[in-house]
């Protein structure tokens, strides 16, 4: 058995109202992490809900793994906005709220009369976040962008290749969760300005600029000098030695970065010879040497066990760690004593198994307060709640 959900929220967001009108993985996972800090997010949904409903195993009809794993603590309302009377009752939620997010193209936003301007004019405290696969101003405003096709464009992809030899993916859709990871920032932090100024704002999260800017931050190397010529690619990161180490029996992950580290791991780990080595006793000489010293790191390493390597170099202070697989997280004894994973009982969908905010608050924690919700299921509540009367909210809702 499960617990049961806390009722309340507790998190520095309690009392900011929140509209989503996001589908799939970046905007759901964003607001997740606005509902999982104490706001309450209405899910605005389309007629049958975000697909990702039915991406998954589920316990019950569109209640599918994926959309578990990222629509908790939200309230779900599902609203059809070709509908004239349904756009009337989205717009009476948003001129109540301090946040609306949304994942739509300049079109798309034009075209149901939802632009910043529109919006400010009736709600001048508004943030109005919008996440789009490229920026508000260049030439490929409208274009559709989904994370693979991110991952391509940032160099993620390129970079790989140059790595291990074939281009390929993250097994993870990695450019969604980075920037619905900086889009609930940036609304952090446009809520912080509005504290200051009392004026709300619009923030753009553009993809494609956002995972750029991500991949090579510790890539411009000599570019970041302006040199005619100058290369990109922070060496340390392509030699093919930069992976888990082999052991007799498995794998061990370390690294370690200043002088005073590597002086005390190389006689650790037996490597007199290379600790007296004068191309590895500075970081320029290690950087200009890396491949041929992490091959000796590595050929060392293949000689004895993970437990007695862990054991060594947790003696002289390394960083190091084991190689978990994806099953293994789930039995990982760190995880589960530090509570990272959390099982519940969803009042209709049964059991499940997620994981706690990471983030601590000692004032104000944040915590996971409602279910998922079922499709819908809120409508005549949120709608109620901006004044509308009984008949309003029968004509706005897509099931009348």
């Amino acid at each position: 058995m499960g617990d049961d959900y806390t009722r309340e929220a507790t998190g520095p967001l309690k009392g900011v109202k929140v509209i989503d009108l996001t589908i799939n993985v970046l905007g759901p996972l964003a607001t997740q992490i606005l509902g999982d800090m104490g706001a309450d997010v209405i899910k605005v949904e389309p007629p049958g809900g975000d697909p990702m409903r039915r991406l998954g195993p589920g316990h019950e009809m569109n209640m599918a793994a994926h959309f578990m794993a990222m629509n908790r603590n939200k309230r779900s309302i599902e609203l059809d906005l070709k509908r004239p009377q349904a756009l009337v009752s989205l717009k009476k939620l948003i001129k109540t709220a301090d946040v609306l997010v949304l994942s739509m193209r300049a079109s798309a936003v034009d075209r149901l009369g939802l632009s910043y301007e529109s919006l400010a004019a009736e709600n001048p405290r508004l943030i109005y976040a919008s996440a789009t696969g490229y920026a508000r101003h260049g030439p490929d405003k409208d274009r559709p962008a989904y994370d693979d096709v991110i991952q391509g464009e940032s160099g993620m992809a390129g970079m790989i290749a140059s790595a291990n030899g074939e281009a390929r993916f993250t097994p993870m859709a990695i450019a969604d969760k980075f920037c619905g990871t900086q889009l609930a920032s940036a609304i952090g932090m446009a809520l912080f300005a509005r504290e200051k100024t009392g004026q709300g704002q619009e923030v753009h999260l553009p993809m494609l600029e956002t995972m750029t800017a991500f991949n090579i931050a510790d890539h411009f190397w000599e570019k970041a000098l302006d040199r005619p010529g100058g290369k990109p690619g922070f060496p340390r990161m392509f030699t093919p030695h930069r992976r888990p180490y082999a052991t007799t029996d498995g794998h061990i992950c370390l690294l370690a970065v200043t002088n005073e580290q590597w002086a005390r791991m190389l006689p650790a780990l037996g490597l007199n010879e290379a600790a007296q080595d004068p191309r590895f006793k500075t970081l320029e000489g290690r950087t200009e040497n890396i491949n041929e010293l992490l091959s000796l790191v590595a050929g060392q390493l293949a000689t004895d066990t993970t437990k007695h390597w862990r054991a060594v170099l947790d003696s002289v202070d390394i960083p190091n760690g084991t190689m978990a697989t994806l099953d293994g997280l789930f039995e990982d004894a760190y995880l589960n004593e530090t509570g990272f994973f959390r099982r519940l009982d969803h009042p209709t969908a049964g059991p499940t198994l997620t994981s706690a905010p990471p983030i601590a608050f000692f004032k104000t924690p944040p915590n996971i307060h409602r279910p998922q919700p079922t499709l819908g299921a809120d409508g005549h509540n949120v709608l109620k709640e901006v004044g509308m009367s009984a008949l309003e909210i029968d004509e706005a809702l897509t099931s009348h």
